[in-house]
């Protein structure tokens, strides 16, 4: 094997503008670990506002001192070269303890050819025999994005005493919004903790696919509808215990918090970057004395981190690929792009906007 390496990424060169830019890579030091890249997800939700410039770090500069965003002050400026966070690889060589070659890990590096990675700095999560590498895309972020979801509906009710992911749904009525990657992993979640799970998704394609995985879906005014008319918990007090909301849509988040019931809460995982403008907080939210959390993967519910990290959150994510894989390979992963292809397939995506779910570039 050669010493150095070029690697190529696909990133965006201007608005509407993917590309790939190249670089130099250097062997792998002692303690870290050499990849070939087998599979990247692309996380459409996310990378799809760099294609289109509306992502806020475009605009703004994240202050993480004071974890706010400083207007007028762009993180990012074109072109990004690197994108993604959903991938697969190979180990070529390994100069770690613990890591040997040829075997396949799960991994957030970007659309990359390949990458060195360090194991004391990054999070690398071995898959097991039996478990196609294809579905190693959802193990390191949209799994535990998914997962982190339902922890946060568990410390709502137990606080920093979470024993088990999803204790708190157990035959408790709840609504995901969203038939994407995060809602589809979030309801699989949901229903195998034992809660009674419909999804609320516009697209009828997303909801026959949705149906393909077992899952109850309906179209979101008819979801608040039925939460109102089918749950009902004694008196005035009809809805949903949970409402996990993965849409970037405010309406989409109007329409949670109206199938609640009083005092329930929206955990919310979607990513407004044009804004909240049609969520009404002066109507059921304030009415039902209703609440919002933000999931996000960037942290766990308070008081948890400490047994609730992301490597435990990647294992349950291996353990519903485990029950599920062949099912949610054939109904999610609807698009399997090679890597060359990308530039124009994103570029088609933009203009088209066909139907998808997962994308997975290949690099085989």
């Amino acid at each position: 094997m050669p010493d150095r390496r070029t690697i190529r990424s696909l990133g965006v060169e201007a608005p509407g503008k993917p590309y790939f830019f190249s670089y130099e890579e250097g062997p792998p030091a002692e303690g870290q670990v050499r990849l070939d890249a087998l599979y990247s997800g692309f996380s459409a939700g996310t990378e799809l506002t760099f294609l289109k410039d509306t992502n806020p770090y475009l605009r703004s500069r994240w202050d993480g001192e004071r974890s706010v965003f400083v207007g007028g002050e762009p993180s990012a400026r074109f072109p990004v070269p690197f994108l993604g966070y959903m991938e697969v690889g190979r180990v070529c060589d390994s100069r770690a303890e613990g890591f040997a070659n040829g075997e396949v890990l799960a991994a957030t590096y970007g659309h990359k050819s390949g990458h060195t990675a360090d194991p004391f700095h990054e999070l690398l999560t071995k898959l097991p025999d039996g478990i196609d590498p294809i579905l190693g895309i959802f193990v390191a972020q949209m799994g535990p994005i998914a997962a982190n979801g339902i922890l946060h509906a568990d410390a709502d009710v137990f606080g920093p005493n979470v024993r088990h992911l999803g204790e708190s749904l157990a035959h408790r009525p709840v609504i995901v919004f969203g038939g994407g990657t995060v809602g589809l992993l979030t309801a699989l979640f949901a229903r195998a903790a034992g809660a009674e799970v419909v999804l609320a998704e516009p697209s009828a394609w997303r909801r026959d696919k949705a149906g393909e995985l077992g899952l109850v879906a309906m179209a979101e005014d008819r979801a608040w509808q039925h939460a109102k008319a089918r749950w009902h918990h004694g008196g005035q007090d009809r809805g949903a215990d949970f409402v996990f909301q993965t849409r970037a849509r405010s309406e989409s988040l109007h329409d949670a918090l109206r199938a609640l019931r009083p005092q329930g809460t929206v955990i919310d995982l979607a990513f407004y970057q044009g804004g909240a403008d049609m969520t009404r907080l002066g109507e059921e939210f304030h009415h039902n004395g209703l609440s919002i959390r933000c999931a996000q993967i960037g942290r766990v519910p308070r008081g948890l981190a400490h047994r609730w990290d992301r490597c435990r959150l990647c294992a349950e994510t291996l353990a519903l690929l485990g029950r599920h894989g062949e099912a949610i390979r054939r109904a999610m992963i609807t698009h399997v792009v090679p890597i060359d292809e990308a530039p124009s397939f994103l570029s088609h995506l933009v203009s088209e906007r066909p139907e998808f779910l997962q994308i997975v570039f290949s690099f085989e």
